[in-house]
């Protein structure tokens, strides 16, 4: 497991096609998985009746999807599946939700989420659990919806304590799921009013838990897609990035809008400057789905993007 672990930050990096072709992506629309996924998940796959058109108002009120202009060299093309410029149709019905993420062949009927426990928290990696499990770590700025997202995942109200106060998560807190992977929640960065010695022992142990967790399959980073970008989330991704240790960009609060007339910008428009500042760090484009815990937007395609990780991981 340990030479897949090194393997798999170059496979998910790596380009695995180099064309350019343009194709818009509808977020209304999903790959027709039946033919994958067990009837248990098939709630996951199905499709929107019909699109719903963008209000172009300068209102706060939340937004219907809207269409997303992708070249196919921006996609991310998970291990196991491939896109070349001839099938720009076909791969445009395979691409989730509200995200640049190709569904493969190693998605499948395990993307549910039956049941779902606290473990344990640690305060150094080599406490955390040893059972080899495959994990998924959440992290992000301070007040980013945290906590919010991964109670939004397991539909429990209460599993992760929210708060008001941010900095609230001051450990490495592993949640096990249907008894057979992790998530795990990782103190938040970004808190000023956080002494500094404590800021400095969170960032030491979360990058530590980062190089040295064998059965790490991604990170997902999580950035507030409400708010124009900023610097310490584009240093912490690219940090990722120079590192090659999986990831996997998650906007947040992508129901709020901001008033034009105060100079605001929508999320979408937000998650394409984030990304075209970071994208000289990676390879190939990062997966990112934009999310909200409000409106349980992105709930499902993080699953099913975590479901075809993890079984790529496992089988490897």
């Amino acid at each position: 497991m340990l030479l897949h672990h090194r393997l798999l930050p170059r496979l998910l990096l790596s380009p695995s096609t180099p064309v350019t072709t343009t194709l818009l992506v509808h977020r209304t629309s999903l790959f027709p998985t039946r033919r994958i996924l067990s009837p248990c998940c098939s709630a996951l796959s199905q499709v929107a009746a019909a699109p719903e058109t963008v209000d172009h108002s300068d209102g706060d009120e939340p937004q219907g999807d809207v269409q997303v202009q992708l070249p196919l060299d921006r996609l991310f093309v998970p291990p196991g599946a491939s896109v070349s410029a001839g099938d720009a149709e076909a791969v445009t019905a395979r691409v989730l939700k509200g995200s640049n993420i190709v569904l493969g062949p190693y998605a499948r009927g395990d993307a549910n989420v039956i049941a779902a426990d606290f473990v344990k928290s640690s305060v150094r990696p080599d406490d955390c659990p040893r059972d080899g499990l495959p994990e998924f770590a959440l992290v992000g700025r301070s007040n980013v919806g945290k906590s919010s997202l991964l109670n939004s995942l397991v539909r429990r109200k209460r599993l992760a304590l929210t708060s008001k106060k941010p900095g609230k998560t001051q450990c490495i807190n592993h949640f096990k799921v249907n008894d057979s992977w992790y998530l795990v929640d990782l103190p938040g960065y970004g808190y000023a009013a956080a002494p500094q010695e404590a800021r400095t022992n969170w960032d030491e142990f979360t990058r530590n838990y980062f190089l040295s967790r064998e059965n790490l399959v991604s990170v997902f980073l999580l950035v507030d897609a409400s708010i124009p970008a900023k610097k310490i989330d584009l240093d912490y991704a690219s940090w990722l990035g120079q590192n090659k240790v999986p990831m996997t960009l998650v906007f947040t609060k992508c129901d709020k809008r901001k008033k034009k007339k105060n100079g605001g910008k929508r999320p979408e428009e937000n998650v394409e400057n984030f990304q075209s500042l970071i994208r000289e760090y990676f390879e190939a484009a990062p997966p990112w789905i934009m999310t909200s815990s409000v409106t349980n937007q992105g709930r499902d395609e993080i699953l099913l993007h975590m479901s075809q990780l993890r079984n790529y991981w496992l089988k490897h």
